[in-house]
């Protein structure tokens, strides 16, 4: 490879802000660590409420505390995570009543965070190409008004 064409492999400095690779690379960033962060307060939650034999308002309320708490993140992707998990695993038929020795359990609760993380990476995407949201944490300025 010409590395006379790509300064940045030579300089070792960061992709450029406005390349859609390195910004893309940056929302999937972005979106793993609010995942991260957004997945255990929801597993913590779920476990906590199902272990008390909580109804399902009460471990839902929980794990979004929780989610919001230990994801210290952008409060729109997490809101987003925790919507789609949630009516996930209010969707799936038993997922909220299985115990956690379950794979039901632990299956849907799997699927819903995943789902959640591919859900949240267009706003992630969204608001780091404006700088916002996970663009302070990751050093990345965005343009605003372009994706």
């Amino acid at each position: 490879m010409d590395h006379a064409h790509h300064p940045s492999h030579v300089t070792g400095s960061p992709p450029q802000p406005d390349h859609p690779a390195s910004l893309n690379h940056v929302a999937l960033l972005a979106t793993l660590h609010c995942s991260t962060g957004c997945g255990i307060g929801e597993v913590a939650g779920m476990v906590i409420g199902t272990a008390l034999g909580w109804g399902n308002r009460e471990t839902i309320a929980l794990a979004v505390a929780l989610a919001f708490l230990f994801g210290a993140a952008d409060t729109a992707s997490i809101t987003v995570m925790e919507v789609v998990d949630n009516l996930l695993m209010l969707i799936i038929p038993g997922a909220m009543d299985a115990s956690l020795n379950s794979l039901l359990f632990w299956g849907s609760l799997s699927i819903a965070l995943l789902v959640a993380g591919v859900a949240a990476y267009p706003l992630n995407r969204w608001l780091i190409a404006r700088g916002r949201g996970h663009a302070i944490v990751h050093g990345h300025r965005g343009r605003r008004g372009r994706d």
